[in-house]
């Protein structure tokens, strides 16, 4: 046992690290290496090998995935490109090697140490250089950044923090039908954030159900892999950005805020807020981010007659104030209904997607005949009808 309560000290050893010793297999397998006689020994291994088995079967591949998505003090450095002091990298060195060491523990060891000839499961291990691997991701840090944001691609905030979307939703622009030209816009605007060039905020209005907000999650999809991250704010949570923003601007991953179906009445608080940031005061807007949102409103504020009709003494600025919050947008995309060509081209792509076998000249019909049931055409009604045309295959 004496092997396994050095490796347990060189464990405890850990600084830049350190963090990792509140990880839920860390922690078993803490108790596992601290164990002194036999029958603690097993339990403490059927514990740890069944925390483990939870999240992966390999532990080396476990604990490297630790390593890398470990936010300490020595990656943020690096993130902000400040200074390093030798000695601290020094420690990070040691530190890896050996968290290298401890990755290589395999089942075959721990049952030779505790003395047990009787059942205990087996985990795999594998031989990986942890230095070699960790600075290689920090040399592509703006990729893979580090963090949650390493391990998530989606979040969302939660009482006033950002909280991974452990399951988003996982469209692809292969998967949407028509609109090239609007989609096209969105990319190209996108690429400008991620390549360090201008990016406008952008309103993204048109009709329901023509894939406003499908096209933003699948934007951001395809370019996760080149350090874009999604970020999805309800309209009552604007007035967090602010602070949203000071917390990722030095973060070398590029960020979308997303306002899915915004409208707002006259007299919202959360006009100002969105305003403030759509000026881009030096509080609300950095370079790494920008505000996509997504709305049925032209003009994004609910007016009516009353509104024209007040006793307000300057009442065309009041009312030029309302009705132009959408202008200062950089970029408006409007998607409007599609014709019935358009549509029923969604439709063929979404059926060919599906291996959906029909006629064409019947899954046309089929397709009309759908959406007019549905209010009209639309890219969610060619989707809602193609669901429909598989659900019945599969009966």
């Amino acid at each position: 046992m004496s092997n396994l309560c050095n490796m347990r000290m060189q464990l405890h050893s850990l600084s830049v690290f350190r963090q990792l010793l509140q990880d839920p297999v860390v922690q078993k397998l803490d108790a596992l290496l601290k164990a002194e006689d036999t029958e603690t020994a097993v339990f403490c291994y059927g514990d740890f090998a069944a925390e483990l088995f939870r999240q992966n079967i390999c532990f080396s591949d476990y604990l490297l995935s630790l390593v890398l998505e470990d936010e300490n003090v020595y990656m943020l450095r690096r993130a902000e490109d400040k200074e390093i002091d030798p000695l601290l990298e020094d420690a990070v060195r040691q530190e890896l090697a050996i968290l290298q060491s401890i990755a290589g523990l395999r089942s075959e060891d721990v049952r030779a140490a505790i003395r047990y000839d009787g059942y205990l499961p087996v985990w795999k291990t594998k031989e990986q250089d942890f230095a070699a691997i960790y600075f290689d991701r920090l040399d592509h840090i703006h990729e893979h950044g580090y963090g949650v944001f390493a391990k998530y691609t989606t979040f969302m905030i939660q009482q006033g923090a950002l909280v991974p979307v452990k399951h988003p939703d996982a469209i692809s622009l292969d998967e949407l039908g028509g609109y090239q030209k609007e989609r096209q816009m969105v990319i190209d605007n996108t690429l400008a954030l991620i390549e360090g060039r201008p990016a406008a905020n952008t309103l993204l209005y048109g009709d329901a159900g023509t894939g406003k907000s499908s096209t933003v999650k699948a934007v951001s999809n395809a370019y996760a892999d080149r350090g874009l991250r999604l970020i999805e704010i309800k309209k009552n949570q604007l007035h967090e950005i602010p602070h949203l923003v000071d917390q990722l601007s030095k973060n070398p991953l590029k960020f979308i805020l997303f306002i899915d179906d915004l409208s707002f009445s006259k007299d919202d608080d959360n006009f100002a807020a969105l305003k403030a940031i759509l000026e881009g005061s030096v509080s609300a807007r950095a370079a790494n981010l920008a505000v996509y949102a997504t709305s049925n409103r032209r003009h994004l504020v609910k007016e009516d007659f009353s509104d024209r009709q007040g006793t307000d003494l300057h009442l065309s600025d009041t009312i030029q104030e309302l009705t132009s919050l959408s202008d200062r947008f950089g970029l408006t995309i409007t998607f409007q209904k599609p014709g019935k060509q358009v549509y029923l081209e969604i439709v063929h792509d979404l059926a060919l997607q599906s291996g959906i076998t029909m006629p064409q000249s019947e899954l046309d019909v089929q397709a009309e005949a759908f959406a007019i049931g549905r209010g009209g055409r639309s890219p969610r009604a060619a989707k809602q009808f193609v669901d429909f045309l598989c659900s019945k295959q599969t009966m």
